[in-house]
């Protein structure tokens, strides 16, 4: 046989091995036996690299180092789900088809893979490109990445061409193999599978993307309809037959009770899945019925996502550790014996303020149920009383402040201790965080890491320092280099040009969040008029009350605070509004002009800080508790008490779907 022939030959092999493995789930050889082939085949490209194309098996193994990512225009838009997070939300969603479509319907139901939704475009069956979702309209050009997953076939059994969408994830026990050699390396970790799936498919070094083990399920085409099949199940089974992974748990359901026992079966059995899933998919299985339900502009009529209650997971909390925040309120945080809660391993907790350990009764010593807010932060929800073996220890607040030793104080009206020397490095320093973060200066690079090792190393001791800082100083830092240092340098210059809303927000007065100081900066326009404003004036001003008003005229006595002002402005830090003004009419105007909105729950499209943001620009007023003032309620998942708030006030509550419809990008604002 010619070289070329056995060439071919092996091609053709490592093809049908993969379609096997991948698509049929039925490995007919070892995995020596394909990595044996796939050695040979190398050896044969080195001998002869004008063989090679793209779609060679060889090029899953990465090598190219790319300069960035392209943007990429759907053709057809990427569109996500509405959420559901009960069985009365499903009915709901039923009944709405039901009306549509007539009760004439049935559901695919299939596992809502935890990962990163993508694109793959096949011309004439070979893979042409890849995408990630991005904002469904546009996303990001992955085509080297995508092609480094084994799972994604470079060729097609029949010569179609065609696009479709699918999750991107890294399986449990890649994830598990990427944290343990992380760990030996001293890198941070990575908090989930998703994260770590994220990450990988957006490196510029394909090698690295190749070396992470990620797999696929593709469960959608852009337009079922080329493929002339009439249902979706069909089309699944289509895309099976074609070469292309699908996730084979899925179940056409013709009741609403087939739903809810496939969500019971998979809600217990999800653990025992070697992949994250966070909830089920429901579609209406009949093409013709999607097509007539259509979409709202970010959602589809004809499907929705159930999302898993929070996970509650029970452990054992070893001790109670006192931080001090840049307000000086000391807080208790639980130290526990690690374990995996919604797919991250948690070894600390929130356990609030000391009201509410006494309240719950939790101990140092007990088993404590933990479940994570949102599933974002972790909290102790209780302890298991009935464990108890007499050794469990009461917890006691100290009387003086773990960081400077002054002596704590509870001021009226709160719950929180704190410690109100304005000299506590600990709150210093995470005045320092807070003053660099995101919806404050927003200087990239100076996390809490970064501020800890300036603060230790006394580069600095306020936030005035952070603008002398000098490219040999930082050079002495440990994991600092050159193109971080100009990089961090760089950010920390262009702050200077910011708004003084976001200095005033930065500075940390007492009551004067994100909203005020936008208020503040629109009325005063400058620092120096704002320092000049009686309590009596500020209080003439929309939305700043007395304690707010006390709290501004307080700050701006302090002889301290006019020498860091002086000193923030001799370094060129803007201390005028810049922002964007509007007329009266046009505030009318705005969406949610006059809008009392509170966010709850997990957000999964936007962080709360950008639905805060965006809704403020739009006129809106963001409110943290629901009253019968509030206007709307936007409820993400584990809304909790909040939403309950709201139903019994009888408040409109919105999806985050909702809310999206709603919301222009960033950039039109």
């Amino acid at each position: 046989m010619s070289e070329r022939n056995r060439y071919d030959e092996i091609i053709a092999k490592l093809e049908q091995y993969s379609y096997e493995y991948y698509a049929l789930d039925m490995p007919t050889v070892e995995d020596a036996v394909y990595d044996k082939l796939l050695h040979e085949l190398i050896a044969l490209e080195e001998k002869h690299p004008d063989w090679v194309t793209s779609d060679s098996p060889s090029q899953r193994i990465g090598g190219e180092v790319l300069e960035g990512f392209t943007k990429v225009a759907h053709k057809t838009p990427m569109l996500s789900l509405a959420n559901a997070f009960n069985e009365q939300d499903l009915l709901d969603f039923d009944r709405r088809v039901r009306e549509k479509v007539g009760d004439d319907r049935e559901y695919m139901c299939e596992l809502k893979i935890d990962g990163l939704a993508v694109s793959l475009e096949y011309d004439a069956g070979r893979y042409k490109r890849g995408a990630t979702r991005g904002d469904g309209t546009v996303g990001e050009d992955i085509t080297a990445n995508l092609r480094t997953i084994r799972s994604v076939p470079m060729k097609l059994k029949r010569d179609f061409s065609i696009e479709v969408r699918g999750e991107a994830f890294m399986p449990k026990e890649s994830f598990k193999k990427l944290n343990e050699k992380r760990e030996e390396e001293g890198l941070v970790l990575f908090a989930n599978p998703r994260n770590a799936a994220a990450g990988s498919l957006r490196q510029l070094d394909t090698k690295i993307a190749a070396s992470r083990n990620l797999d696929i399920f593709l469960y959608a085409v852009a337009d079922f309809g080329e493929m002339g099949v009439a249902k979706h199940s069909e089309g699944l089974d289509m895309l099976g037959e074609l070469g292309l992974r699908t996730n084979k748990e899925r179940e056409v359901c013709r009741t609403m009770d087939e739903v809810f026992a496939y969500i019971k079966k998979w809600t217990e059995k999800r653990t025992s899945l070697s992949y994250d899933i966070d909830g089920i998919v429901i579609k209406v299985n009949d093409l013709a019925q999607q097509n007539e339900l259509g979409a709202r502009v970010k959602t589809p009529r004809w499907a929705i996502a159930y999302k898993f209650p929070a996970e509650e997971v029970e452990t054992t909390l070893l001790d109670i550790e006192l931080s001090v925040g840049r307000t000086g309120v000391v807080t208790p945080t639980a130290i526990l014996n690690p374990v995996q809660v919604a797919g991250t391993t948690v070894g600390r907790a929130s356990l609030h303020n000391e009201d509410l350990i006494h309240e719950k009764d939790i101990r140092i010593g007990d088993t404590v149920v933990i479940k994570k807010a949102g599933d974002i932060i972790p909290e102790v929800i209780r302890s298991i009383k009935e464990n108890r073996t007499g050794s469990e220890e009461p917890f006691q607040m100290p009387k003086v402040c773990p960081d400077c030793g002054s002596e704590l104080v509870r001021l009226e009206d709160e719950v929180a201790l704190r410690c109100i020397n304005p000299k506590c490095k600990a709150q210093i320093k995470e005045g320092l965080i807070h003053f660099v973060s995101r919806n404050a200066m927003n200087i990239d690079g100076l996390g809490e890491k970064v501020i800890t090792q300036l603060f230790s190393h006394q580069l600095i001791s306020d936030v005035a320092d952070l603008f002398s800082l000098s490219k040999e100083k930082l050079l002495e830092l440990e994991r600092m280099g050159e193109k971080s240092v100009s990089n961090l340098l760089a950010s920390i210059e262009a702050s200077k040009q910011n708004s003084l809303e976001r200095l005033l927000f930065g500075l940390g007065i007492r009551h004067v969040g994100e909203k005020a100081a936008r208020t503040l900066a629109l009325e005063f326009d400058t620092m120096d008029a704002l320092r000049q404003a009686d309590k009596e004036t500020l209080q003439n001003t929309a939305d700043i009350g007395e304690k707010m008003a006390d709290s501004i005229v307080t700050y701006f006595e302090n002889e301290e605070v006019h020498e860091l002002l002086a000193e923030l402005k001799s370094y060129g830090v803007n201390m005028a509004y810049t922002g964007p003004r509007l007329s009266e009419e046009d505030t009318e105007d705005l969406v949610f002009s006059g809008k009392k909105v509170v966010l709850t729950g997990k957000l999964e499209k936007l962080t709360r800080d950008e639905a805060k943001s965006l809704i403020m620009k739009l006129g809106g007023d963001v409110s943290s508790s629901v009253s019968k003032k509030t206007d709307i309620v936007v409820a993400g998942s584990d809304a909790g008490s909040k939403l309950e708030k709201a139903n019994e006030l009888g408040i409109p509550v919105w999806s985050e779907e909702e809310l999206m419809e709603y919301l222009p990008d960033e950039g039109e604002l």
